[in-house]
């Protein structure tokens, strides 16, 4: 009893923390250190990865455990067998890892890639505690059970990509589609919270506004997908001109990024008419004053990127108020799915 009285707190950590997974996936992408370890779910073979190159090099009379990865000839070499080495290298006793042929190790991109996959599996364990608890809901709510499960299975699938982005060496689309996996489980979980909770019946229900609230949701959604393909674009920049040359990033970019950044006007006046449309008849939905203050902060991140070189963490924190604006606006929806109820019922 205790434990579902705390399940909407228990969903709200949840929330957080996957919130916290994209915050590290974002530093990341920024610091390059998608490939810090090559292998998945181990990093090198380790479940607490190395710290020093020479734990991946061959060592005479050392004992390997099946799996233990280490580098030879700049490519990984994988144990077949528990074993302890001779005097010299023994290749019948390993075998070459075939995912890929990226055999490179840095300490700081390793051990922020493990930090990022550590961080996702305390928020896995925080949606297996919230869908169990969520069991004491069958009988008077079964959407609040289902649908967290579902969020179980959500957070499987999505290691199962983050696998992918691997095995993969970085692949735009998979990255991507990597991200967009996330906020479907930000939505989800803000769903069972709102179906564990009743929102509040200060909100009124306005047919245009309410229409607004999704075409707001999508174009936000869109401008995600469109960000992740011009952030690749100047990844790509990055290993052309280098890391310090941050003036030539934005040299000269696709079509993806004018459209990108054009749509960007779109978004705000679609979330302009909604503010207004919130004050002039008082229908009660506050989070909207959110909205307006992360649109304003994400437009002054992409300035400041564009006119100021990419100031230092500009980029994550891009990406993070978009996600976190995607979150306030589907809450906002879910309100006005509520109001809309509440009205049919009159």
């Amino acid at each position: 009893m205790l434990l579902k009285k705390n399940f909407t707190r228990i969903a709200k950590t949840a929330v957080v923390l996957i919130y916290l997974v994209i915050v590290a996936g974002a530093v990341v992408r920024m610091t390059g250190s998608g490939m810090g370890c090559p292998d998945w779910p181990k990093c090198f073979g380790y479940l607490i990865p190395p710290t020093e190159r020479s734990q991946l090099e061959w060592q005479p009379q050392k004992q390997y455990q099946k799996g233990q990865v280490i580098i030879v000839k700049e490519s990984l070499q994988v144990a077949t067998t528990n074993l302890t080495s001779g005097a010299t290298y023994n290749k019948n006793n390993w075998r070459p890892y075939t995912k890929h042929g990226y055999a490179v190790f840095n300490p700081f991109h390793t051990w922020t890639e493990f930090i990022n996959r550590l961080i996702g599996a305390i928020a896995g364990l925080a949606t297996l505690l919230m869908a169990l608890v969520s069991l004491t809901y069958w009988r008077e709510n079964k959407k609040i059970t289902l649908f967290s499960w579902l969020v179980v299975v959500g957070m499987g699938f999505q290691a199962w990509l983050g696998a992918k982005v691997v095995y993969s060496v970085l692949q735009p689309v998979k990255i991507t589609i990597h991200m967009v996996m996330a906020l479907v489980l930000v939505a989800l979980v803000l769903y069972i919270i709102s179906l564990s909770r009743q929102i509040k019946k200060s909100v009124a229900y306005n047919k245009s506004f309410y229409t607004g609230l999704w075409i707001a949701l999508l174009l936000t959604m869109l401008q995600v997908i469109l960000g992740t393909q011009v952030r690749q674009f100047v990844d790509d920049q990055i290993d052309i001109v280098g890391e310090i040359a941050k003036n030539l990033w934005l040299q000269k970019p696709t079509l993806q990024f004018y459209i990108h950044r054009s749509f960007s006007i779109v978004v705000l006046l679609v979330n302009l008419y909604l503010f207004y449309q919130y004050k002039k008849k008082k229908l009660g939905f506050h989070k909207i004053n959110w909205v307006l203050f992360l649109l304003v902060a994400e437009i002054a991140t992409g300035i400041a990127m564009y006119y100021i070189d990419f100031p230092f963490g500009s980029q994550p924190l891009h990406l993070v108020i978009a996600s976190l604006l995607f979150g306030v606006q589907f809450y906002l929806v879910l309100e006005a799915i509520q109001a809309k109820k509440q009205t049919e019922t009159l």
